[in-house]
């Protein structure tokens, strides 16, 4: 069964993003091309959010599937809604178009759907992705985020760019851009981690206050790479409760913790490189929770978070897991 086409969410600029959508952070341990291929076969199962960034290393990948997609007839590139970050080494304001365009040639693009600043904490500019000291520690920058935001506005203006947001955002560091004086266009999203061991409730509550959509990755808990893993947390899917929810609707804990995001209000990124649960998860509007089921998984929030952001500690922007 393929995703409808139509499934959607206006954002506060007026353009809309569908509400499921198919990320492509790709380990070291596996393959780009692998990620390559599976993006081929969710956007045959109707997947049309697809969610990349510069510091994963996959954009050419990505590029040539949707390209190898409107080839063979599947789609368009005006189907497609592409989202793409800013890597935090390039947050000075002089950098931010540089960042875009390099991206933009290497997906073979002429615009991006939506662009997000990745990640709140600066790092010194350069070739190195994580610029490392001679303590072995990261070379952070001080930048002011709001004079970041005014550059991605530019691109905005300049059309390589159809609408801006952030990415792992608290609601502190979400202020900070909003209260911005002369803020011409106001983030669209905000993408964070976000499942039911953190459910990121009040900070949905202050983005939905303020027009801002929350789009949440990792739903599924983690794929367990050590580097960015926490692996003392749990493994989401074996979860009890998701499990029992699970077989009362004769679904799969995974399409239990999607459809609890998305009765939530979120637009949700889900990650498989397999076709068999590329399609089951295209099956998230097939069966709705009900009320009593959706208040017990929001008893499961543990403030737990699978990514581990200690690698920022001692940048002003970083923060704990537990802050929203």
């Amino acid at each position: 069964m393929a995703l409808s086409k139509d499934r959607g969410i206006t954002m506060n600029d007026g353009n809309k993003i569908p509400v499921l959508g198919f990320g492509t952070y790709t380990s070291d341990t596996v393959p780009k091309s692998k990620c390559e291929e599976a993006t081929k076969i969710a956007i045959e199962f109707g997947f049309r959010l697809i969610d990349s960034a510069y510091v994963y290393e996959t954009e050419e990948h990505m590029g040539r599937a949707i390209r190898a997609k409107i080839a063979d007839g599947t789609i368009k590139r005006e189907d497609i809604f592409y989202t793409g970050k800013l890597w935090s080494t390039f947050h000075r304001p002089e950098l931010v178009r540089k960042c875009l365009e390099e991206s933009l040639k290497k997906l073979q693009f002429d615009y991006m759907d939506l662009f997000l600043m990745h990640n709140p904490c600066s790092m010194k500019p350069g070739p190195d992705l994580f610029p490392m000291g001679e303590d072995k520690k990261l070379i952070f920058d001080n930048v002011d985020l709001q004079k970041t935001w005014e550059a991605m506005e530019a691109c905005k203006d300049a059309g390589l760019v159809r609408s801006i947001g952030v990415s792992n955002f608290t609601r502190k560091q979400l202020e900070l851009i909003l209260n911005k004086p002369g803020l011409k266009y106001k983030p669209v999203i905000n993408q964070v981690e976000c499942h039911p061991y953190r459910n990121q409730s009040k900070l949905l509550a202050f983005c939905k206050s303020n027009n801002i959509i929350l789009e949440g990755y990792s739903v599924l808990g983690s794929q367990r790479d050590p580097r960015w893993c926490n692996t003392d947390v749990p493994p989401l899917l074996e979860d009890p409760l998701l499990v029992s929810i699970a077989k009362k609707y004769n679904k799969t804990p995974a399409l239990v913790a999607i459809r609890y995001q998305l009765q939530r209000g979120l637009v949700v990124l889900m990650k498989t490189y397999t076709r068999k649960r590329i399609e089951e998860n295209a099956q998230a509007f097939t069966f709705q929770l009900s009320e009593e089921d959706m208040k017990s998984i929001d008893g499961l929030h543990k403030s737990m978070s699978y990514m581990k952001m200690e690698i920022f500690a001692g940048h002003p922007q970083y923060y704990s897991p537990d802050v929203e």
